[in-house]
């Protein structure tokens, strides 16, 4: 406009410069006519007056789940008992597309899921490799035979956030638990065959209120090495999108061509095709799982990794990794009682009516202990030392042990039983005195008797050797020096002497 009005006060203004205008603003010759001459005489031109939706109209229109044709029925019903003249339909849809966006519309009609599509969400600067992991489940949509049955199993993995590794892997035939993630979690830690290369501790792992992720046990083993368990708001998905995006890759490139997708093309009469399609094994999807985890990590190129595969671009990171000592991380994944117990003659009672044994425990009883174990996996145990810490050793349920556990313990016994039996044996002979046999009346002689010759001999080592280092001054005090010593002179008790004598 200030180029027209430019124009037109150097008399230069034509139809063409206000028709090419009017094209490029979308509006009539004769409005940009009208503009020109309000802004030559100073006027601003009064937006005209026009159908908006205000609050109120945002709450009907959710009321009738973002249907505007609806809302004008509403409003013409009220207009007609007002006598009043209505919006027309068109009027309302327009308002409707002007005043609310396309994330508003979504979220009346369908819900705050629906409105989240149309957000812009901010990307996470690039960082390095295991700054950060994320972790989550996912429920496979294919059904999976397990022991006759079709079950919908679930993958547990732990993704490097900045270089899209899928570090460690865990499929459970039923909703997971705090076992699935520290199995996936020692897989993801570990670098030595057959894991890695890919793993080490991270900094940071990120995850979404899962109360198995957030339980005691899991929070320990990160808590002992140091590493931040990020807990991130619930149905926050987009704060830990790596994850959420394999996830749905998983979907689309793995789970989608195995047998009885649950999501598969359905007939008319919306059954399946080809419902009595057989299902794969447990083991058989295990298999599936793990060779789709390693194509994406070696064989898969993603475009923000500069058309590098996943583990490519995890190695030409130069950051430097932190192990864990292999025993260690066993120990710290496994679950703590937390409480003290007592190894008893049938060995360490733990749960309703289960006692555990080993042989190491023979000539224990009466030791306190602590243990740990793996969850939902009780037929073993380990046992710490509850004064100490230090590991003691594994124990097994006594009702399940093998043959050879029982004979290892009864062989413990034997030992132990052999050897107190020695040791009680050598200190009765010690104890034991032997005497000469005698032939005429005459007292005992013990056989072990010293000879005056040996008795001599004895004496004269003893006065080679120096006694003074057998001393003990501090506890028997020294008599006075004989009158014969010459005792060592004070010098300056002398010249005190010797002055008081000259003064006299």
């Amino acid at each position: 406009m200030d180029r027209l009005v430019q124009l037109a006060d150097q008399k230069s203004l034509s139809r063409a410069h206000v028709h090419m205008v009017a094209q490029t603003l979308g509006v009539a010759d004769r409005t940009v006519w009208r503009w020109v001459a309000a802004r030559r005489h100073g006027h601003t031109p009064a937006s005209r007056d026009r159908f908006r939706i205000d609050d109120q109209l945002r709450v009907r229109l959710a009321y009738w789940r973002g249907n505007a044709a609806a809302l004008h029925r509403e409003l013409a019903a009220e207009a007609a008992r007002d006598g009043r003249p209505a919006p027309s339909i068109s009027t309302v849809q327009r308002a409707v597309a002007r005043d609310l966006t396309p994330g508003q519309r979504a979220g009346l009609r369908l819900g705050e899921r629906e409105r989240r599509k149309f957000d812009v969400f901010l990307q996470r600067p690039a960082a390095y490799r295991n700054e950060a992991w994320e972790a989550d489940h996912v429920q496979a949509p294919v059904q999976v035979d397990v022991d006759g049955r079709l079950v919908t199993p679930w993958v547990t993995w732990f993704i490097d956030a900045c270089h899209d590794v899928i570090l460690g892997t865990a499929v459970t035939p039923q909703t997971p638990s705090r076992e699935s993630i520290l199995a996936a979690l020692r897989v993801a830690v570990l670098r030595s065959e057959p894991y890695g290369p890919a793993g080490g501790l991270p900094a940071a792992v990120r995850i979404d209120r899962g109360k198995d992720f957030l339980s005691r046990t899991v929070t320990d083993a990160l808590g002992a090495f140091a590493v931040r368990v990020d807990d991130l708001p619930a149905y926050g998905a987009h704060l830990k999108g790596t994850v959420e995006t394999i996830n749905g890759a998983a979907e689309k490139m793995l789970f989608a061509v195995l047998p009885r997708y649950t999501h598969r093309q359905k007939q008319v009469n919306g059954v399946a095709v080809d419902p009595d399609q057989p299902a794969l094994s447990f083991e058989a999807f295990t298999v599936e799982v793990l060779e789709w985890v390693q194509w994406w990590n070696t064989e898969h190129t993603i475009t923000e990794l500069e058309d590098r595969t996943p583990l490519q671009s995890w190695a030409d990171d130069p950051t430097p990794i932190h192990d864990a000592d292999e025993t260690r991380l066993w120990m710290f994944t496994l679950e703590d009682d937390r409480r003290n117990r007592k190894i008893t003659t049938k060995g360490i009672a733990f749960g309703r009516n289960r006692h555990y044994i080993a042989d190491w425990m023979v000539g224990r009883v009466g030791l306190k202990v602590r243990i740990r174990y793996m969850p939902h996996h009780t037929d073993e145990i380990e046992v710490f030392d509850a004064a100490t810490g230090v590991h003691l050793g594994s124990a097994v349920l006594a009702d399940a042990a093998s043959a050879d556990t029982r004979s290892r313990v009864q062989q413990a016994r034997a030992r132990q039983a052999r050897r107190v039996r020695t040791d009680l044996m050598a200190a009765e002979k010690a104890r034991r005195v032997r005497y000469a046999a005698a032939t005429v009346p005459e007292p005992a002689k013990r056989l072990d008797a010293m000879t005056e010759a040996e008795a001599a001999a004895a004496l004269a080592e003893e006065d080679d050797v120096d006694m003074a280092r057998w001393a003990r001054p501090d506890l028997i005090s020294l008599g006075p020096p004989p009158a014969s010593w010459r005792l060592p002179v004070d010098l300056n008790h002398a010249n005190l002497q010797d002055d008081r004598a000259e003064d006299q």
